[in-house]
């Protein structure tokens, strides 16, 4: 008599929590537009474009067990496929393509999205290739290679024919328009106006949304226990029948279509984008997300990168006003302040909890048994 009691009670509980998170969302960008202005709501419009990199990172660190740091080349090939595609730069470089587009290319971002998805699957794909066999380190250093390789490219095919504009990247995007809608304007709702970076926050909030749900989908099917059998131990997986080949070679192309998405978003939020946005420190900071969140833990993976996207922005805005109150000046560069800071955070984060902030639940019973 009391289970169906106490089943029906988790289940209301269940139901409350989901409104009362989908209503804190809803309402987060007003409360921190309020409080610290459009700054810090273009902070989380950032920290949900985290989001959606570090859950692509996941499936093949996480899931799969790929130490990959060259992922965010895939999140570039995103960026400067819908530059190319949505910018005047070809058609002012090229003049075949301005014959063909006299207006100049207009590709849409749904478009946009769908191209990048796969372009940057297939550039997955061709990074897996030659990494079936590495392991460890090994595969660390290549990817490594990729990654730098991507961004020497970017930055130095500006010659003999002007495909990136090298260091000097790609401007005049076109923003982000949705059914004839331009979300880097506000928009009025029955007299109610609503600021653009509010708009971004709920459109990146739909797609992590979206991409969260996957994930999870793939975590609890045939492909997720494939993965996590050959993180575990890839002899054993081959010899259960599993072909670890393809379903590493996926984990790649799953991984990398997710970055090439936000890519195509960053593009299109900044209307800028340059190789010096695909550095190798940027590859490390979602890294860092997914291994200091709970590596293979999609809430972990989520609070991982929300926290390393705010807290380095908190510590920025911190750092000289309590100098100031302590010291009576700024003696301390504030930027040397926040990466110290940052990294003191990691270092205990890591001796303290290796296996992440929020871990899975079997991970941290079996590091407690």
């Amino acid at each position: 008599m009391l289970k169906p009691f106490f089943h029906r009670t988790s289940r209301r509980d269940q139901q409350r929590f989901w409104i009362a998170s989908t209503i804190a969302l809803l309402a987060l960008p007003w409360i921190m537009g309020s409080v610290g202005g459009n700054y810090w709501v273009r902070v989380l419009d950032f920290a949900l474009l985290y989001v959606v990199l570090a859950l692509g990172l996941n499936v093949v660190i996480g899931f799969a067990g790929l130490l990959d740091l060259g992922y965010i080349a895939f999140y570039a090939v995103g960026a400067y496929s819908y530059a190319l595609l949505a910018s005047p730069h070809l058609t002012t470089q090229f003049p075949a393509i301005a014959a063909v587009f006299p207006t100049g290319i207009h590709f849409p971002l749904w478009g946009a999205l769908i191209l990048s998805f796969g372009l940057a699957a297939i550039f997955g794909v061709l990074l897996g290739f030659p990494t079936l066999k590495l392991r460890g380190d090994y595969l660390a250093i290549v990817t490594l290679g990729f990654g730098e390789i991507i961004r020497i490219f970017l930055n130095n095919l500006d010659r003999p024919l002007n495909l990136t504009n090298g260091p000097k990247g790609i401007g005049s995007i076109q923003p982000i328009e949705l059914f004839g809608i331009n979300l880097l304007k506000p928009m009025n709702i029955w007299g109610l106006e609503i600021p653009s970076l509010y708009l971004l926050f709920y459109f990146f909030l739909i797609l992590a949304v979206l991409v969260a749900i996957v994930c999870s989908r793939l975590e609890h099917s045939r492909i997720g226990r494939a993965w996590v059998a050959i993180r575990e131990d890839e002899i054993a997986a081959e010899a259960m029948g599993i072909d670890t080949r393809n379903m590493k070679l996926l984990a790649f192309a799953i991984g990398a279509s997710f970055a090439g998405a936000a890519g195509v978003l960053f593009a299109a939020f900044q209307g800028f984008v340059s190789p010096e946005s695909f550095t190798l420190w940027e590859s490390i900071v979602v890294l860092a997300m997914v291994v200091m969140g709970g590596m293979g833990h999609i809430p972990g993976v989520i609070l991982g990168a929300i926290l390393l996207a705010v807290f380095p922005e908190l510590l920025r805005s911190i750092a000289a006003p309590i100098q100031q109150f302590v010291f009576g000046s700024v003696l301390v560069d504030t930027e040397i302040i926040r990466q110290l800071l940052y990294g003191l955070a990691l270092i205990l984060i890591m001796l303290y909890r290796p296996n992440g902030i929020w871990q899975k639940p079997d991970t941290l019973k079996a590091s407690n048994g």
